[in-house]
């Protein structure tokens, strides 16, 4: 992913991992933390991005906020049996991907210290890339195919 403005993003160490830890843990998924200088287990991209392994997600005090609901998101959309599985890349077809974007929006809000538009903000500062130029934008009109998802996987509303 090329990263647009990575000063602009707001990280884990301004957020603290007590509101990451609020939000996640009662959901199933657990926060490991990283010393500072060390590499993230299970990191896709590597550098400060969140890591995945199982149920646990990793991050250091300088891994994107955004980053870490991303790959919480990753798990959340997976099925028990791939949760058991995930090491580093979370898989899945392109629509999840959408979906696990979605979702991370979504959940930017119940995020105590965080919000929606500050993850959009970062979103856009880190390089997502979506057609409609910004991420505001395609939430709120062309997400179509990531709701219907998200309306599959749990027909009885999103995690809460």
């Amino acid at each position: 992913m090329a990263v647009v403005d990575e000063a602009a993003v707001l990280r884990c160490a301004a957020l603290g991992i007590a509101p990451l830890r609020a939000l996640l843990e009662p959901l199933g998924l657990q926060i490991s933390a990283v010393a500072d200088g060390t590499d993230i287990p299970g990191s896709y991209w590597g550098d400060s991005e969140a890591g995945l392994i199982g149920a646990t997600l990793y991050l250091r005090a300088d891994t994107p906020v955004h980053s870490a609901l991303h790959e919480a998101c990753h798990w959340l959309c997976a099925d028990s049996a791939r949760r058991q599985k995930l090491h580093t890349n979370a898989g899945g077809e392109d629509v999840e991907e959408h979906a696990v974007c979605y979702l991370q929006c979504r959940l930017a809000d119940r995020l105590a210290g965080y919000s929606q538009a500050r993850c959009f903000a970062d979103m856009d500062a880190w390089g997502y890339n979506f057609r409609l130029g910004s991420t505001a934008a395609w939430f709120a009109q062309d997400a179509d195919d990531a709701i219907a998802w998200l309306a599959r996987r749990w027909p009885d509303g999103l995690p809460s």
